[in-house]
């Protein structure tokens, strides 16, 4: 179990250096719900949605290829050639969006708020320039560059989100205040934070980017992106599943059902989903440079297997953790307004992890170098995803969507585990993984249906509930012992 113990401890070293700038901009949800309301909170959702998509776009799956391809050529090649694909790429877009701005920002029904596209079109070419130096600092193991970039990064979008949205509000008298703030831009505020943290981040990160002489290969490039191309679609496809609902709700939904306040509810409420995404996401940052690192060391599939199964089980921790004290929780959202959605929240905690299920299976076609059917499976959940949310929105509004995510993601699990099976079989405990998931849905169900009116009492309850839960496993598994490599 010592290679688990590995990967543990990356996984805490890499999950501070993401989940606590994370966590960071999601202290920001609170301010924002407080500051706007579900309409306006619902422009926010549906542009950082299209972000979503772009960044896959910009990014072009290179982050995987810098990770395969610096196995087993010189790294350093492989740095410059990847990074400097990607500036002439991102300059372009840049470019693309400054000229085009005027008849986009028509086309996307924002013709009075053209610098909100100026501005993404601005973050999203610099964040896809830092993706390579980020990428260099996780395979190099230099998680403390990683994380204090990663901070540095949050700590300035919070700062100028508190500037714009707090302090200038309160002291729109002050005449230096007048010059700087103008109420109307509302929302893009949050725009303009990310703005200002995105370019200030890539400047700090000049130092690190030329480090090394970068210098582009050819023959190499076309290999990277023979091998990433297919990774770029399936992401695209994969995030269609992710963000289309966020897309489709504003045009599927009737005006009658204000559909801006209902995307600005369910886009809050996917937020309480935070632990999880952050869970998932570090779990991310450590495993996949794991997975290539160890992939010729002796038992690298019962390894595979074993991670999958503890990675269910915290999974399912933090689902009842948040179902659990959701009264608490849901706090988070600071205007009633949005406490409509709670009911989302379970189902979207269980999409999520699946969607961890799935990026742990998907392993198999990345080590295996069969790329094109990892664009095969996303194609057809994304099939799946556009046609449930496109028929079941006008029905049942948000709630169609929450439980598609669930439906696709389990769609494709399912796919992908038959086909590892035939192609590259990995033994994993499925028997015990299907248990642990039944008993944590039950436990949930238990401490739903059985509500106390005392609010103080119900929380007891339902951590008796979480702690019998946590207690089973740990006789099961002993996961304090195979945490500490014992």
């Amino acid at each position: 179990m010592g290679v688990i113990k590995k990967l543990a401890g990356q996984t805490v070293i890499y999950g501070l250096c993401s989940m606590v700038p994370r966590f960071l901009n999601y202290l920001l949800v609170p301010l924002h719900t407080q500051v706007f309301q579900s309409a306006a909170y619902g422009v926010n959702t549906e542009w950082y949605t299209y972000v979503t998509f772009l960044i896959i776009l910009l990014t072009y799956g290179l982050e995987t290829g810098f990770f395969r391809f610096s196995q087993h050529n010189d790294k350093k090649a492989v740095y410059g050639t990847t990074f400097l694909s990607i500036v002439v790429t991102s300059a372009l877009f840049i470019i693309g969006v400054t000229v085009f701005v005027n008849p986009l920002s028509e086309w996307m029904n924002y013709a009075d708020h053209r610098e909100y596209l100026l501005w993404f079109g601005w973050i999203l070419g610099l964040d896809a320039l830092s993706a390579i130096p980020f990428a260099r600092f996780r395979i190099d193991n230099r998680p403390l560059r990683f994380a204090f970039y990663k901070l540095t990064n949050v700590g300035i979008n919070i700062l100028f989100n508190l500037f714009f949205l707090w302090f200038c509000p309160r002291f729109s008298h002050w005449e230096w205040v007048q010059n700087v703030y103008h109420a109307e831009i509302g929302v893009g505020y949050i725009f303009l934070s990310n703005l200002i943290a995105s370019g200030i981040t890539i400047l700090l990160l000049l130092p690190e980017i030329f480090r090394s002489k970068i210098r582009f290969d050819f023959g190499l490039w076309k290999r990277i992106i023979a091998y990433s191309l297919p990774l770029m679609a399936a992401g695209l496809a994969g995030n269609i599943n992710e963000a289309i609902d966020r897309v489709l709700l504003k045009y599927r939904l009737p005006d009658s059902s204000l559909p801006m306040e209902q995307l600005g509810i369910y886009g809050a409420n996917i937020k309480i989903a935070v632990l999880m995404t952050l869970f998932i996401q570090m779990f991310r940052y450590a495993a996949e440079p794991f997975f290539f690192n160890n992939e010729k060391e002796k038992g690298s599939r019962q390894t595979i297997a074993d991670v999958m199964k503890y990675f269910v089980i915290f999974c399912l921790i933090i689902f009842l953790g948040i179902t659990c004290y959701i009264d608490l929780v849901k706090h988070f959202l600071r205007s009633e307004e949005y406490w409509a959605g709670l009911d989302i929240v379970p189902v979207m905690l269980l999409a999520n992890m699946c969607l961890g299920i799935y990026f742990n299976l998907s392993i198999w076609f990345k080590l295996s170098n069969q790329t094109w059917y990892g664009l095969l499976i996303a194609a057809a959940g994304a099939g799946i995803s556009i046609a449930g949310n496109w028929l079941l929105i006008p029905l049942w509004g948000y709630h169609a969507s929450a439980w598609m995510h669930l439906i696709c993601y389990t769609v494709m699990i399912a796919v992908t585990w038959r086909l590892g099976k035939t192609h590259y079989p990995i033994p994993y405990d499925l028997r015990k993984i299907f248990l642990y998931t039944a008993l944590a849905v039950g436990l949930f169900l238990l401490a739903t249906f059985t509500p106390l009116e005392n609010v103080l009492v119900n929380l007891l309850k339902n951590t008796v509930i979480l702690a019998l839960f946590v207690f089973y496993i740990e006789r099961k598994e002993h996961l304090l012992k195979q945490i500490q490599g014992k």
